[in-house]
């Protein structure tokens, strides 16, 4: 297999574990030091790790809701699976299947706050997890404290073409890239709140001050995000289990039957490419750990494609 995985699998709230790769991939050695970006482009092939196997692809439609979770401290300096050396103040992240680079848009469906980060590494491997930010990233966010937070994670296409390009350019010419781009932002003020905010930056170079209704240009070190928050419109979401979707109604319907006595189970449709699924679900569920739970036993009874999804 082409790719290195060094493998995210951990959220930034107590009692909870990075798991490591089992299966004795290394990560691919690259002459990265701390700061820097990969010219490098990857989206490997099928992997496995704790007996779940992942399909990266490119996807240029993106667009899921779930649990983020972040990690720090332990695995700063360490390398990623695309051989950069991980830097917990830059805005990047781990996920399962999109290729490296991405650039990918996360919002906090509870506070409304956006950032852009940029995919260089691989997880997180926790089921119940979507992505893995880094501690810079869930601090803009203002989840650190929670560990966790429901999010939409979006591929950002105009960005993540350019990158790409790059990427497989450089990949192409076997170099680094000759110039760096530059990106237009726009943020606005956010209202004050105990988690840090912009002014607290480490990485002064890489910031745009929040200056609100005004667009900065900023320079970004190898396509590197800038670290800026905006403000998105957000309605009130809930969190699910979903343990199957069908394309046959009375299969999800038989479903629903059998889960019924350990909760509520209802079925919502959608439509996926002009194909109508059936989504089983249970819930909704108050917190994140009641979800974690509740998947937790339809993965011990079998359900292996139970996931948490956020609507």
């Amino acid at each position: 297999m082409g790719l290195g995985l060094h493998a995210c699998a951990s959220s930034g709230s107590p009692n909870s574990t990075r798991i490591e790769p089992s299966n004795g991939l290394k990560p691919t050695a690259q002459w990265q030091t701390k700061g820097q970006t990969s010219s490098t482009y990857k989206v490997g092939t099928p992997y496995r790790i704790a007996g779940s196997w992942y399909y990266p692809k490119e996807d240029p439609d993106y667009s899921e809701t779930g649990i983020a979770s972040w990690y720090g401290p332990g695995f700063n300096g360490k390398r990623t699976a695309n051989g950069e050396t991980y830097d917990q103040t830059a805005l990047t992240a781990a996920h399962r299947t999109l290729p490296m680079p991405s650039i990918v848009r996360v919002t906090n469906l509870d506070n409304g706050r956006s950032i852009k980060v940029r995919i260089n590494d691989r997880g997180p491997f926790a089921r119940g997890r979507i992505i893995d930010l880094s501690q810079r990233g869930a601090e803009l966010l203002g989840f650190t404290r929670l560990g966790t937070a429901k999010v939409l994670v979006e591929i950002v296409a105009d960005e993540n073409r350019r990158i790409t390009s790059a990427a497989m350019t450089n990949d192409a010419a076997g170099s680094a890239p000759a110039s760096v781009p530059t990106v237009e932002v726009t943020a606005e003020t956010l209202p004050g709140s105990a988690e840090p905010t912009l002014a607290d930056s480490p990485a002064a170079s890489q910031t745009a001050l929040a200056v609100p209704r005004r667009t900065i240009s900023t320079v970004s070190p190898g396509g590197a995000p800038v670290q800026v928050v905006n403000r998105r419109p957000v309605g009130n979401s809930e969190i699910y289990v979903q343990a199957g979707a069908f394309t046959d109604f009375n299969n999800a319907n038989r479903l629903r039957a059998r889960l019924s006595p350990i909760g509520d189970v209802t079925i919502a449709h959608a439509l996926v490419e002009d194909t109508e699924f059936f989504r089983v679900r249970l819930g909704p569920v108050a917190t994140v750990e009641a979800a974690d739970r509740l998947l937790g036993l339809l993965l011990d009874n079998g359900f292996d494609s139970a996931r948490v999804v956020v609507d």
